[in-house]
């Protein structure tokens, strides 16, 4: 099974060019057994297998463990973010245990089982994270940096919000493939005070997500370019598992009055003796047709951040490709393009990715990520005080924008 992942880890990855890790010694220090270093139980050898994977630097690897064992991996019913590379708790389900231990919204986490969160991440999660680029790493870290065997239990020192601190026990209760109240809707939509219309995506995998974009916009396509505006927040759109969704384009198309470029592509293709490249060019995005919809154009501003990723980034990259506003946040996971799962043997399986995306005019920035417009850096200060320094920014551009 590892000689499986090798194999189609060498032969399949399309970044292989950019692994600087020596695969064959990875390979042998994962497989190698001694009296010092004794064979793993099946957990274990799906953490070694991660960790093994990670030197990919591919910010959409899997590995997928059979059922039995990706069962028997949890974490706390606690939903984790970074700012500024500080674990901090943004919600978490009130079951039982959560009333008694109180762990409190926007509580930092300041040490794990005695051991200080930055240490921790570092040293027991970091390794097995893989990322296109340090801070999206870190990012996925954070959300993960509770994850462990099921049913066992984590003593955490908090810091809450108003200074003091204390400690809580919290048991890996959530298993990773289980849906739970602190999944978020695929769209969300508010109408703020100036009439601007707040989207936050969530999953543009979800086969809903265009008809929920409709059902918020309403009738704002009618006002035309009047409308004081819309934001997209694509700052949770994070990577998610099918080979590809293609939900960004219809969603995009609702904004545009002129065809847009998508991300163009190149998959490699091996020979006996070398290696090229079947190259895939840029398709074309169109407007809807009058007939069946009025697009949206008023001002946009889109929202992104190193949690976004995958077909958000395809999104981003024809949005920007096509002038149609400005991106404001922080830049992106630079961890996009078409994804394969492969199967390893007896149940074990790995999904990597398999395709160069770039934008239409060539630029590469997976590994890079996107740069935004207006970059604004998020602080926890502001966080603590319940502030949306991106969000702030965004409502500032599209009021600046109407008095034009």
């Amino acid at each position: 099974m590892a000689a499986g992942l090798w194999a189609e880890a060498r032969y399949n990855y399309a970044y292989w060019d950019g692994v600087r890790a020596n695969w064959d010694s990875a390979f042998a220090a994962t497989v190698t057994y001694t009296e010092a270093r004794p064979a793993p139980n099946d957990v274990q050898f799906f953490r070694r297998l991660r960790r093994w994977g990670a030197l990919l630097n591919d910010g959409q690897l899997e590995i997928l463990a059979p059922a039995a064992i990706a069962n028997r991996i949890a974490r706390p019913p606690l939903a984790l973010r970074s700012v500024e590379r500080r674990p901090f708790i943004m919600d978490y389900v009130l079951n039982d245990e959560m009333r008694v231990a109180r762990p409190q919204r926007l509580a930092e986490i300041l040490a794990v089982q005695g051991i200080a969160a930055a240490a921790w991440i570092r040293d027991s999660v970091l390794p097995e994270i893989a990322g296109a680029d340090e801070a999206s790493r870190w990012e996925r870290a954070v959300t993960q940096m509770l994850d462990g065997e099921r049913g066992t239990a984590l003593q955490l020192q908090l810091r809450l919000p108003g200074g003091t601190e204390r400690g809580v026990s919290v048991t890996r209760t959530l298993a990773l493939s289980a849906r739970s109240s602190l999944d978020r809707a695929a769209l969300e939509a508010d109408t703020l005070p100036d009439g601007v219309i707040w989207m936050r995506v969530s999953s543009l995998a979800d086969p809903d997500v265009v008809s929920l974009f409709d059902r918020a916009l309403g009738d704002a396509a009618r006002e035309g370019p009047g409308h004081p505006g819309l934001i997209l927040d694509l700052r949770e759109t994070t990577w998610t598992a099918p080979e590809r969704d293609q939900n960004y384009a219809p969603l995009l198309s609702r904004l545009i009055d002129r065809p847009f470029l998508t991300p163009r592509r190149r998959t490699p293709r091996y020979s006996l003796d070398s290696l090229d490249w079947i190259s895939t060019p840029s398709d074309t995005i169109w407007p809807p047709a009058r007939r069946e919809r009025i697009a949206y154009s008023g001002p946009v501003a889109v929202l992104c951040s190193p949690r976004t990723a995958g077909a958000a980034e395809d999104f981003v990259v024809a949005f920007r490709a096509g002038g149609r506003g400005p991106i404001i946040g922080e830049r992106t996971a630079g961890s996009t393009g078409q994804t394969a799962v492969l199967p390893l043997g007896t149940g074990w399986k790995i999904r990597l990715t398999v395709s160069r995306d770039a934008f239409p005019d060539g630029k590469e920035f997976v590994g890079l990520g996107i740069a935004p417009d207006f970059a604004v850096d998020v602080h926890v200060a502001d966080v603590l005080a319940g502030r949306d320094a991106v969000l702030d920014r965004a409502r500032a551009y599209l009021t600046e924008t109407a008095r034009r």
